[in-house]
């Protein structure tokens, strides 16, 4: 999904993003979500524009399977399946194919990934589940994660999370589909993926930029940021 031209963004929005860190960080402590674009809304334009080129109708018959696991409207049941309720279409796509190609590894998901024929398929599978409210957690979550999260850590060239999944972890623009949602997502998911990419076991996010950030986390502080970003 993601080409050359997308890497080399990548790395200069996340420059941008360190340069803007620090000059909120110098200047204007008081508000660390000055300049991070705001969350997608659950307005029927922002549903439509994250939801892809698939058909969401077509998409509730093709996603039985996945509903089995991942719940009716994607909002699962169990701490380790994550939720994919107002996920965008285009991450949910590309994780898909991730599992296709054995980047991504996982012995439940790898098979039903295959099971999944086409592009076509995999783009109404996606907008059925892109489609609808974004998860929500039962707030407020935890004030330690709340602080990692929004302001991350300098000296460890460590980003606050807000910078690219959003204020609450809600996303960004549809157009910057490249970080999912998290706000709300299940917390023992949460944590069992920061640990992955901290630990090298997945390694799948846009130019590593996951492990880069997580390497320095502490356990503590993983199971912090799951408790606040699950709340949301």
């Amino acid at each position: 999904m993601f080409n050359c031209n997308s890497y080399i963004a990548t790395g200069l929005t996340l420059a941008a993003l360190l340069v803007a860190t620090a000059a909120s960080a110098e200047g204007d402590t008081a508000n660390p979500l000055k300049g991070i674009i705001e969350a997608d809304v659950d307005n029927a334009a922002a549903i439509k524009l994250r939801s892809g080129s698939g058909d969401p109708v077509a998409g509730r018959e093709k996603s039985q399977l996945c509903q089995g696991c991942h719940g009716e409207y994607g909002i699962s049941m169990e701490g380790l399946i994550p939720k994919l309720a107002g996920q965008y279409a285009n991450y949910i796509e590309k994780e898909i194919r991730n599992y296709q190609a054995g980047i991504r590894s996982h012995q439940i998901m790898n098979a039903m990934a295959a099971t999944i024929a086409n592009d076509q398929d995999l783009a109404d599978i996606a907008a059925y589940f892109a489609r609808q409210n974004k998860m929500e957690g039962d707030g407020p979550g935890n004030p330690t994660g709340e602080e990692i999260f929004l302001h991350g850590d300098l000296s460890k060239m460590r980003l606050g999370c807000v910078n690219c999944h959003g204020v609450r972890g809600k996303g960004l623009e549809s157009k910057i589909s490249m970080f999912p949602v998290i706000g709300g997502q299940q917390k023992d998911y949460i944590r069992r993926q920061l640990t992955n990419f901290r630990d090298g076991y997945r390694t799948n996010s846009p130019n590593g930029i996951m492990n880069r950030i997580t390497s320095s986390l502490t356990d503590s502080e993983i199971e912090s940021l799951a408790e606040y970003i699950s709340a949301q």
